[in-house]
């Protein structure tokens, strides 16, 4: 083994749904979609009416001001009466104009956000490269999910994985294993020897996970930044400056986060009611350097893990060494216990991995993907 950044285990996958259980999760989302799609006609027949009713509420109003303009005001008590009630109706029907203008507001919210093209439309942008269609059609319309296990490993312990299964098997089966070390520079023979105990090696791997996204109300997402020559910071500061300025539809920021992964920025704004007005217009020209470049305004969407169970699963070809003492260095104990173990005559056989944690230390191990068939 070349270092301890080889020392990695690969797990085959064995989460993956059956083709009746995808058949079944791909009709509940047709199910879903047909849902969503009633309710957005709905929300849409409800907007319509509330957009009609403050039309008819803004004719009545100006009806209302000819009316009290048309009374004379002569001191009359009737028609001091009058021009009170219409001043009263007037009120309550303002009143009535702001309840249904901001009920109208909601509902284009609903609208907007349960649509499912409208929220596509306005996630950033992703460059996608078509590389054919998948020969097998059950792989179509699923997500796949490739497993990263970080398994924590106690000190005086070695993982080993071999190049098969049956090895691994009969490892464990022998339970305690004498290892012989270099004796170059020990006196007794006794101490030329260690035993340690091979045990399977288990772990949890999630089968089922659910994760529920929540839309920030004070943040949004900016993403289409231009590639300039200017540092993360600047470029923060930049967008920082424009987006604080009322006149530019922001407010005050509170935060500013540059995403490494995505090359996107999250700004949070001190106050609700700033995010989304900006997500509505979808782009915007922003000013950077000597230039103005158009860049895209997106929710930012937040997940949280809502459901997941976890199964144990054995590693086929991994077996967990405990008990190693720690009498030799770390590169000469992984090197006598490679050469042991790769001897058939105790067992062994090639082996494809190995981990070795001294004692009085931890360790981390990653386990990956079985794609050694």
């Amino acid at each position: 083994m070349d270092s301890e950044e080889e020392s990695f285990v690969r797990l085959q996958d064995e989460s993956l749904q059956s083709p009746e259980q995808l058949r079944q999760e791909i009709e509940r989302c047709k199910e879903l979609y047909t849902a969503l799609e009633k309710e957005c006609a709905k929300l849409q027949s409800a907007k319509e009416a509330a957009e009609q009713r403050t039309q008819e509420l803004k004719k009545e109003e100006e009806l209302h001001k000819v009316l009290e303009q048309q009374l004379p005001l002569n001191g009359d008590e009737e028609r001091a009466r009058q021009i009170f009630t219409i001043r009263e109706e007037n009120k309550r029907l303002r009143l009535e104009k702001q309840v249904l203008y901001n009920k109208l507001e909601e509902l284009k919210k609903r609208v907007f956000w349960n649509d499912p093209v409208q929220i596509l439309s306005a996630l950033p942008e992703k460059k996608m490269i078509f590389k054919g269609l998948p020969a097998n059609k059950e792989d179509m319309n699923k997500l796949m999910l490739i497993p990263l296990i970080r398994c924590p490993l106690p000190g005086g312990s070695a993982l080993i994985t071999f190049e098969e299964a049956e090895v691994a098997q009969r490892i464990i089966e022998m339970k305690e294993h004498t290892v012989e070390l270099s004796c170059g520079q020990l006196e007794e023979l006794d101490q030329c020897r260690v035993k340690v105990q091979a045990v399977p090696m288990d772990i949890l791997l999630p089968s089922a996970l659910e994760i529920r996204l929540t839309q920030s109300s004070r943040s949004i997402l900016v993403s289409d930044l231009p590639s300039l020559s200017i540092s993360k910071e600047a470029l923060l500061d930049k967008l920082e400056l424009f987006f604080s300025k009322t006149k530019n539809g922001g407010s005050e920021v509170e935060s500013r986060n540059f995403l490494e992964d995505s090359q996107q920025v999250v700004l949070t704004f001190t106050r609700d009611g700033v995010a989304e007005p900006l997500i509505e217009r979808g782009h915007i020209q922003v000013p950077i350097g000597k230039g103005k470049y158009k860049i895209k305004i997106s929710p930012y969407m937040s997940g949280d893990i809502s459901n997941l169970q976890l199964q144990p699963s054995r590693c086929p070809r991994t077996v967990l060494l405990l008990g190693i003492p720690d009498v030799m260095s770390v590169e000469s104990m992984r090197d006598a216990l490679e050469i042991h173990f790769q001897k058939a005559s105790r067992g062994g056989g090639e082996v494809d991995a190995l981990a070795y944690v001294p004692a009085g230390r931890t360790g981390v191990a990653v386990f990956v993907e079985d794609t050694a068939g």
